[in-house]
């Protein structure tokens, strides 16, 4: 299990197929700031409450230049449901062998009622646009998260 990414770290580089069923590379968007979030499943209430945040700040996003990114193990047939479900106006990846949240530390080992298991922590990256994490927000609580990280987009 990898350590978390710190701030002040070079994003790890990945490249990740879309809900789109394209290849998208981290390092292909330097120039933008970028919001990397890990969350555990599509169309789960804590991740429908987290993605629809993001969504509603679109706007407010958009005047940081900010990409945003939601990273989980689902399909791009999933993505794309849960995209269309619920208006989600950014890209959402696929990472069912983890390699992304493994580099992130995103993937840990979970403690559910007294089973360990392993599987997403849901966790945000915010990364400048030259390529450097800038803010690290582990053990994400969805409600207002993307108030959260508008709060910590460089201006």
């Amino acid at each position: 299990m990898a350590d978390w990414i710190e701030a002040g770290t070079k994003a790890p580089d990945f490249t990740l197929l879309t809900h789109e069923g394209t290849k998208l590379r981290l390092s292909s968007l330097r120039g933008s700031p970028v919001v990397l979030y890990f969350y555990p499943k599509d169309d789960t209430p804590g991740c429908t409450k987290e993605a629809c945040g993001f969504r509603d700040a679109k706007t407010r996003l958009a005047k940081h230049g900010a990409v945003v990114l939601g990273v989980s193990p689902d399909s791009p047939a999933s993505h794309e449901k849960f995209r269309a479900k619920h208006a989600l106006p950014f890209t959402l990846l696929c990472d069912p062998d983890h390699v992304a949240a493994e580099k992130y530390g995103a993937w840990r080992e979970k403690n559910m009622y007294g089973r360990k298991s392993m599987g997403i922590a849901r966790s945000t990256f915010i990364i400048d646009a030259a390529g450097t994490v800038v803010k690290v927000f582990k053990a994400v609580k969805a409600e207002g998260h993307a108030e959260e990280v508008l709060a910590a987009l460089p201006a």
